[in-house]
């Protein structure tokens, strides 16, 4: 059980080098690694290699949601303008004001406050005094306390915060909001929709074939080819530009949330949360260790704060703030200690607020997926290309050599006979063929498939209470082997109250029974529960409840404080506090010096039980006496401890010493001054109760199903997490012992080899590739979180700092959201997977279909308008179908995907094969015999031709959609399983079905189809639908674990990869039960 967060870290640390892996789709890809990129921190070479690699048609498209490489030079320019002209600023004021340290001038001149809307200062005064940090001005102002009283702030109780107020703060020094870029609007998607290279060509050719057919034929019948075309075109235009347009409106409502902060602010003297958007001037803000600091302010008060101001500075330096140097920068992050500040300045007129509305448009991100899909598409498009270039040679080969014929059977091109309008006519629509079927092989839509699904599941998920902050995160949660789970919050409820007391050497009946100790002890421990606290209490007037606020820790134990009669008010009236040694989670303790009066100072610590008894001397008894800590006591004090860990408490031990004030630093020297912390004198301990989360031993039974380890770190000792550890379900056993279970520190001070050993089970996952989930919500957690292939940070305890390392956030701190995320991810996958396998299928039969009727008759069954309608089923409506499948229980029952496993798998090419064959097997026996199966032969041969392309259209079509349910299920038998619950799918299938039916009877003229008998439409159904069954047999046919790819591969790295794989797979199984 790891102890401290820092030794979690190093555990959850995952190799650098394992956020790739091979090639993605087998044996797509004679140089796979160009195509796969980290989840995280892929370098810009990386990036760029792999657009230079991609085969695309529409790169205002397909590139949209990936991140652009140029606008983000642009916006590290615009940061270091903006930290140029900070630095500018402010070395000014410094020079100045060291100028005046030798130069005294004879009169001081205090700069004029004007009254502005009933203020005693104006909005650019008071952003000019904390934008250049001028402190001369501050004081001449009359400090903190004199600006507090121009903003009409109480520096203790804040503001009022009513209505009118708020109103009148905002009209004078504006809001916290900064401009953003209004988002793209419908007619741009439009625009970008029509940039596709093949519909520019296509518009061309339904151009020329328009005027073609008008100057031969005739304006009656002569537009209708090119007009077909140009309204086929135009269809696909809107259905992909209305798809995207909808898709970006949520990308902006998840960034909107993403950046919407709620934090804790003082008004009418009670600590209330607010959204960061309604923060105003003149506000009272606590800052507490990970807080971002959220506008620009002046110190009121604080103890060791520090603060990171690289976010502004791009200095990692860390920056004391005291009362010599006050200003704080919005942006910056509290690296240690706690304080108030008063707020100067909000939005635009802070620097952070320039630097957002400078760059405040987001430029997207590729995951992993995306490009490894691009790499799918351009291997695909490759074999289009290839196979429309043949078609093309082919066809006009035949046409120009008098062997391609027309319907009656007459040839179409007889030399010195044709003119050269009817010539042109024939190769445009040759020509727009060839173009159609690039079209409909280049899956152009394919990468933006994933875009789509990971829109659609970070929706879901936000209901689901995840909020998503890096798409990558959505997939690679689906590869997830661990999850190292925060114990506070994530699988107990965080709801912590004190339920047992061991004071003056002795348990106490009641842990708020103060009537079994002293009026001296039971002050003295009132006296550190007060001052050496970072909660509050706010004590209404009039009786009502006080409301506590701070950690549930600090709320647990300033309420059971009030149980003992302490007046929180009060008491801290009675002492001053002269230093602070801020909680800090490594030390796994917190100190104070308070200063009595006269020479008496009291120094207070409390901290883990464990940790603070070995720097007991001493023990102070119910009357006040006190007593040697001798060794029999010690051992007594550690069997309570044990005892009290055994029952899931988390132990906090109380104890003080006494000082002498001329021991104290001067308050200059005092910052530096390290409180002393031996000899100290135990007041007693208390047990904190937080009970397990209702349902998490069967989350974690479900995380273990789905060969997911789950590992609890933990900063309790070692009693209190085994205990825990087997209420969740992590442990059955309750003794098991090194290295299942491991405190931090033990693991750290093993030698290498011992160190190796211990977490052999770790390396093994790392080296092999697994993928570790990060759960954390401490400041000290953010490197863990940042370099974790997942970090999880917590919504409702976690810190901002911890939340910007993340990718993403739980926003009810609950292990079963975490668990949900999991499904979520490995949804994300499946999804694609579905769409994949639908929309190969289709490429493989239109391909072939194609090809061999080209060679074969010098005619294709499938016309240029008739492949388009193709290639929106295939590809816009097919992924709105399959790509948006809610996750299912069947998910959590397979084992994690791996994140060098096959994008598509030996399942996808089994069905793929099956369907693919059928389909083309199907469709070539009718085109070349369908006009005697259909019994057409005493039909006109030119209408009885245009019943058998139409019946082959209708009966592709309609395979298709009878394959997208297949597709639905790959390794499912029940294929309509949980169908009633997509509504989506059902809505696309009926649209489907009812556009065909509209194209087939009553829009002939434009797609070249004429009307279909009942029997024939009965026919076309019962065609399609004879490949469910057909897919049903297919799923029983049991197929090798080793991917087909590895078989055609020339070496065996493949091979061992797979074993590799397979035994990884195994010892999954056999450790899962494991707590590091």
């Amino acid at each position: 059980m790891d102890s401290s967060s820092s030794g979690g870290a190093r555990v959850r640390r995952r190799s650098s080098g394992g956020g790739g892996g091979s090639s993605s789709w087998g044996s797509f890809s004679a140089d796979g690694d160009t195509f796969d990129i980290p989840a995280k921190g892929a370098p810009v070479e990386r990036l760029k290699k792999w657009r230079q690699a991609a085969l695309v048609l529409n790169a205002s498209r397909r590139f949209r949601y990936t991140l652009d490489l140029k606008k983000e030079e642009q916006k590290e320019e615009i940061r270091r303008k903006i930290r140029a002209q900070a630095h500018v600023i402010r070395a000014a004021f410094r020079f100045k004001e060291a100028g005046q340290v030798h130069v005294q001038s004879k009169e001081t001149t205090v700069p004029y406050a004007d009254a502005a809307l009933g203020f005693g200062i104006k909005e650019d005064q008071l952003t000019a005094l904390t934008r250049d940090h001028n402190y001369s001005a501050l004081q001449q102002y009359g400090g903190i306390s004199g600006v507090a009283n121009m903003l009409k702030t109480d520096t203790e109780k804040g503001i009022g915060g009513d209505d009118t107020d708020l109103t009148a703060r905002r009209n004078a020094f504006g809001s916290n909001t900064y401009p953003r870029k209004k988002g793209r609007s419908f007619l741009a998607f439009v625009w970008d929709a029509c940039k596709d290279l093949t519909l520019i060509i296509l518009m061309v050719a339904a151009a020329v074939s328009l005027a073609l057919g008008i100057t031969t034929e005739g304006i009656k019948e002569g537009w209708y080819d090119g007009a077909s075309i140009a309204f086929a075109v135009l269809l696909v235009v809107l259905v992909t530009a209305i798809s995207d347009y909808k898709q970006s409106l949520q990308f902006q409502n998840l960034n909107e949330e993403k950046q919407n902060i709620r934090l804790e602010v003082v008004r009418g003297g009670r600590r209330i949360m607010v959204s960061i958007y309604d923060l105003v001037v003149g506000d009272v803000v606590p800052l507490k260790i990970g807080d971002q600091v959220s506008a620009d302010g002046i110190l009121i008060s604080g103890h060791s704060l520090s603060i990171d101001e690289s976010s502004m500075t791009g200095e990692s330096k860390i920056v004391h703030k005291d009362q010599k140097s006050p200003f704080l920068m919005s942006g910056c992050k509290v690296a240690d200690g706690y304080g108030t500040m008063l707020v100067t300045a909000v939005g635009i007129n802070t620097e952070w607020g320039l630097l957002m509305a400078s760059i405040s448009e987001d430029s997207g991100e590729e995951t992993p997926l995306q490009v490894r899909l691009n790499g799918v598409a351009t291997f695909i498009g490759m074999v289009g290309l290839t196979v429309a270039l043949a078609v093309l040679v082919v066809l006009l080969a035949r046409y120009f050599t008098g062997h391609t014929y027309n319907p009656d059977g007459s040839v179409q091109y007889v030399k010195a006979k044709m003119g050269v309008g009817q010539t042109i006519r024939g190769v445009v629509r040759i020509f727009t063929v060839a173009v159609t079927i690039v079209v409909v092989a280049v899956p152009e839509g394919l990468p933006l498939a994933v875009t789509l699904t990971l829109a659609f599941s970070m929706r879901k998920m936000m209901r689901d209470k995840a909020l998503v902050r890096r798409l990558s995160a959505c997939e690679t949660m689906g590869s997830a082997t661990t999850i190292c789970s925060d114990k506070t919050g994530t699988l107990t409820l965080n709801q912590m109250t004190v339920v047992e007391a061991y004071f003056g050497g002795k348990k106490m009946d009641s842990p708020d029974n103060a009537q079994m100790l002293s009026a001296d002890v039971t002050s003295l421990i009132v006296e550190g529960i007060a001052q050496n606290t970072s909660g509050s209490i706010f004590e209404a007037e009039g009786g009502q409840e006080p409301e506590v606020t701070g950690s549930p820790t600090e709320k647990a134990i300033l309420s059971w404080g009030l149980k003992l009669g302490m007046k929180f008010n009060e008491t801290r009236s009675k002492s001053s506090i002269l230093h602070v040694f801020p909680f800090n989670s490594e030390k796994k303790r917190g100190g104070v010096a308070v200063h009595l009066g006269g020479p008496e100072v009291h120094i207070h610590w409390k901290g883990a039980a464990e940790i603070i008894l070995d720097s007991c001397t001493s023990w102070l008894d119910t009357d006040g006496s006190k007593h040697s800590m001798t060794p029999e006591k010690v051992a007594e004090f550690k069997r309570f401890i044990e005892d009290m860990a055994a029952a899931s408490l988390r132990c906090i031990a109380f104890a003080y010493r006494t000082y002498e004030m001329d021991g104290v630093p001067n308050e200059d020297q005092r910052d530096e001054w390290k409180l002393p912390d031996d000899n100290l004198i135990m007041l007693g301990i208390v047990g904190i109760k937080d009970p397990c989360r209702p349902g998490v031993r069967d989350s974690v039974r479900l995380c273990q199903a789905a060969g997911i380890k789950v590992r609890m770190v933990t900063g309790d000792n070692l009693q209190t997490a085994r205990a825990i550890a087997l209420e969740c379900g992590i442990l059955d056993d309750p003794n098991v012992s090194e290295p299942v279970i491991i405190e931090g520190k033990t693991f750290r001070a093993l030698s290498d080899l011992e160190r190796e050993e211990a977490a052999e089970k770790i390396s093994a996952l790392r080296k092999r590739g697994h993928v570790v989930a990060v759960t954390g919500d401490g400041t000290n957690d953010a490197p863990a979180l940042h370099e974790a292939d997942i970090g999880l940070s917590m919504g409702i305890q976690g810190t901002e700092v911890a939340k910007e390392s993340s990718d993403i956030i739980i926003l009810d701190d609950n292990f079963a959201s975490v668990v949900r995320v999991v499904r979520w991810g490995r949804s994300v996958y499946a999804n694609i997977q579905k769409f994949i396998q639908f929309q190969l299928t289709v490429n493989v039969a239109a391909l072939i279909i194609n090809v061999v009727a080209a060679v074969s008759s010098g005619n294709v069954p499938l016309n240029a308008v008739q492949l388009l309608w193709v290639n929106l089923i295939m590809d816009t409506l097919g992924a709105l179908a399959l790509a948006t499948e809610p996750p299912t229980n069947h998910l959590m029952e397979r084992p994690p995907v791996g994140r060098r496993e096959s994008m598509i798998t030996n399942i996808m090419w089994r069905n793929l094969t099956i369907m693919a064959l059928f389909q083309v097997s199907v469709l070539l026996t009718l085109n070349f015999k369908g006009i005697s199966l259909l019994q057409l032969k005493n039909d006109d041969p030119a209408h009885a031709d245009k019943v058998k392309n139409t019946f082959i259209f209708n009966t592709f079509v309609l395979c298709q959609v009878f394959n997208e349910f297949n597709s639905r299920k790959p390794d499912e038998l029940n294929m309509f399983k949980g169908i009633l619950g997509n509504h989506l799918f059902i809505g696309i299938i009926a649209i489907t079905l009812i556009l065909q039916a509209l194209i087939v009877e009553f829009l002939g003229k434009f797609a070249s189809t004429v009307e279909l008998s009942w029997q024939l439409w009965l026919v076309s159904i019962g065609l399609a639908f004879f490949s469910w069954p057909l897919a049903f047999v297919g799923k029983l046919i049991p197929v090798p674990k080793r991917p087909f790819g590895e078989f055609f591969a020339c070496c065996c790295k493949g091979s061992k990869q797979s074993s590799d794989a397979t035994s990884d797979e195994k010892g999954n199984k056999s450790e899962h039960r494991n707590v590091v």
